[in-house]
């Protein structure tokens, strides 16, 4: 803690005897004056109706302060008992109704209206808490620490398989916590804490604003000048740690949680043994032990997260998962996979797998795993699950969603704990459609063509859906396939096929095979495995090294999603680069330039459901439809001026464009 803060009192000197006669006859009281240090330029004027004890050290108080409303007061101390603290210059203490004690208090800092704030024994401040994720009846706990990224803990949470692995990340953890844990709490300088009632065992970031806390305990407010950190009226915080950027408030609960950068829980929220990191936010409802991935949001009241791994999740109203059979215990888990969507009252029945991107309705009773039918809505039809493949990849809401996730990135702080990729189609997403195009020509050829229905893994597949499934996997994978092979080649000119075949040579190995989330970053298993290895034996050794490890393969990503693109596509040909011809490219991106403008037309009839007339149902109450239709346009506005339709039209010509270009230049290699 002391290499942290440094000396911000300057020297220090014992009290006059002028200084404490003056602060005596100021109703201020001390048991052994000489225990009592100050600043050059201390001003005993300042201190009024305090009560030391132990070991103080005082700063020079001589600047005012701002509150609310533009009410400045003094710098100083008055109407408070201060028990063994260094206390930094042109800070503001008022109205301690019990007391401080054993912090360290850096300069600028306010505390006014604080029933108490103190340290008692040894606190590692929430660091080291052991949070019991995803599975609540135990097994696979993640120790929460001030740095902690998604993908550390997903490793902790999830790659049980690897003991050795996970017991040296823990003592990585553990001799972190150890460094950290001190007897003497910090509030950082510009922090402010008013009108709070019990703060035990808390560190408190530089410009922190924790005000009408109701207890806060055992926990770190990791804020920082770029980005503060706010913890607002009535919450109760236990074991916690609270990163950059994060908002906590509004009568807010939480008991051994982990929240994240840019995260926001308020309304009334509730959560216990869960982990938020990067934008989640959680309002009205509840969670138990959760794994909140980046994005992972709740807005409703009456929704409970239990015992799931999330990402880049929107929960409906009324969602809710079981994990507890009643008969060894909540032993059950599930997994969303990312970018899925929770309807009103969707129901899943734990342990079950949901793949990405997909849309869940209604109640489902039966444990399926869909993860290799990703962009998908799964639905309850009379207590039955039917699953339609691929069909959300026509949805304009999820190519919103994709576009807005980057633009509601709240963190601020230059320090990003997580390393998020955001792509809709990425070889994490693509590899499933592959699979999902391979499952279901399976099912279909063990079934039979002429049967109404398929079954696979508890769900129910209808004919026609299976066979649009296929289609819409197809026009994905060709979409992307194409999207990387133009940017390889964009803005280069080639004299011969020679040229183009070396343009297309990777730069590495690594990439090809299966790709992995780590909970809000893609990258592929070898790289990952190889990480693991080293951490198994020794290479990585430090939390700065796992950091810089994974901030490495995020880096990577161009170069690793160009050799899985690669190798796709010497599979789809069936020759390799060094075969490659211009006859070759122009076929692939003809194929891209059809999916794209295909894929493009049904966002664009997607979105024109939305200003049908059925839409416009509640508009222009007290008048005819003509009235509706000008109330409607005067809300919604109209479908050729909505921006969102204007950008599809603009992305069809823009890739048609692109494509004819690199059509244009291949023709001269023929």
């Amino acid at each position: 803690m002391a290499s942290e803060i440094g000396s911000h009192n300057g020297g220090s000197r014992p009290l006059s005897a002028d200084e404490i006669t003056r602060l005596t006859s100021q109703g201020c009281s001390c048991d052994d004056w000489s225990n009592v240090q100050v600043a050059d330029g201390f001003d005993a004027a300042r201190v009024k109706s305090t009560h030391f004890s132990g070991g103080v050290k005082l700063g020079a108080f001589g600047g005012e302060v701002s509150f609310f409303g533009n009410v400045k007061k003094q710098t100083g101390i008055s109407n408070a008992t201060i028990h063994n603290c260094t206390i930094g210059n042109n800070v503001y203490i008022d109205q301690i109704r019990n007391y401080i004690a054993n912090y360290i208090i850096e300069d600028e800092v306010v505390i006014e209206n604080v029933d108490l704030l103190a340290v008692e024994g040894e606190s590692s401040f929430g660091n080291g808490t052991e949070v019991a994720v995803i599975n609540e009846a135990g097994g696979r706990e993640v120790p929460i620490y001030d740095r902690l990224s998604a993908h550390t803990a997903y490793i902790i949470a999830c790659y049980r398989h690897r003991p050795k692995v996970i017991e040296n990340l823990r003592k990585m953890i553990a001799a972190y916590t150890e460094s950290v844990t001190s007897s003497m709490g910090l509030v950082a300088k510009g922090a402010r804490l008013i009108n709070c009632r019990i703060i035990k065992n808390v560190k408190v970031g530089p410009d922190s604003t924790i005000e009408g806390a109701e207890r806060l305990e055992n926990g770190s407010v990791n804020s920082c000048p770029e980005d503060p950190v706010y913890v607002g009226p009535g919450v109760f915080a236990e074991d916690f740690i609270a990163c950059s950027g994060s908002r906590i408030t509004d009568g807010t609960i939480i008991c051994k949680c982990f929240v994240g950068q840019g995260t926001v829980l308020a309304k009334q929220y509730s959560a216990e043994n869960s982990v938020y990191f990067a934008n989640c936010g959680g309002f009205h409802g509840e969670a138990c032990a959760i794994f909140a991935g980046p994005y992972t949001a709740t807005h409703h009241k009456s929704t409970l997260l239990i015992a799931g791994l999330f990402s880049f999740l929107n929960a409906g109203s009324g969602t809710n998962q079981s994990n507890h059979m009643y008969k060894l215990g909540p032993v059950h888990q599930g997994v969303i996979e990312r970018g899925s969507k929770t309807a009103s009252d969707s129901y899943i029945l734990w342990p079950a797998k949901v793949g990405a991107f997909t849309v869940v309705m209604g109640r489902h009773y039966r444990n399926s795993d869909t993860s290799d039918l990703p962009f998908s809505y799964l639905i309850e039809h009379e207590d039955e699950s039917i699953l339609v493949p691929g069909v959300n990849l026509r949805s304009v809401g999820t190519v919103r969603d994709a576009r807005k996730w980057p633009r509601r990135d709240r963190r601020k702080d230059p320090k990003k704990l997580d390393y998020i990729n955001f792509k809709l189609l990425s070889p994490y997403t693509v590899q499933k459609m592959l699979n999902g195009c391979e499952l279901l020509g399976n099912l279909k050829a063990t079934s039979g063509e002429t049967s109404d229905c398929f079954t696979y893994h508890s769900v129910k597949i209808k004919n026609p859906s299976l066979d649009r499934g296929i289609n819409f996997y197809q026009m994905g994978i060709d979409k992307f396939l194409g999207n990387c092979l133009i940017k390889r080649l964009e803005n280069k000119q080639f004299k011969s096929v020679d040229e183009l075949r070396a343009a297309l040579l990777p730069e590495t190995d690594a990439g090809v095979g299966k790709w992995v989330d780590l909970a809000g970053m893609f990258a592929p298993e070898g790289a990952v495995q190889k990480m693991l290895n080293d951490i198994e034996n020794g290479t990585i050794g430090t939390l700065e090294q796992v950091t810089e490890a994974l901030r490495s393969m995020y880096d990577q990503y161009p170069a690793y999603e160009w050799v899985w693109a690669a190798d796709i596509l010497q599979q789809r040909l069936g020759k390799t680069i060094e075969q490659i011809t211009a006859d070759d490219i122009i076929e692939l991106t003809t194929k891209w330039k059809e999916a794209v403008v295909e894929l493009d037309h049904r966002l664009y009839a997607d979105a024109k459901k939305e200003f049908a007339a059925t839409a416009q149902i509640g508009y222009g109450l007290d008048g005819k439809e003509e009235i509706r239709h000008s109330d409607f346009g005067a809300v919604r506005g109209t479908f050729e001026e909505n921006s969102f339709v204007c950008e599809i039209e603009r992305h069809i010509i823009a890739k048609n464009k692109l494509g004819d270009e690199l059509i244009g230049r291949m023709e001269k290699l023929r």
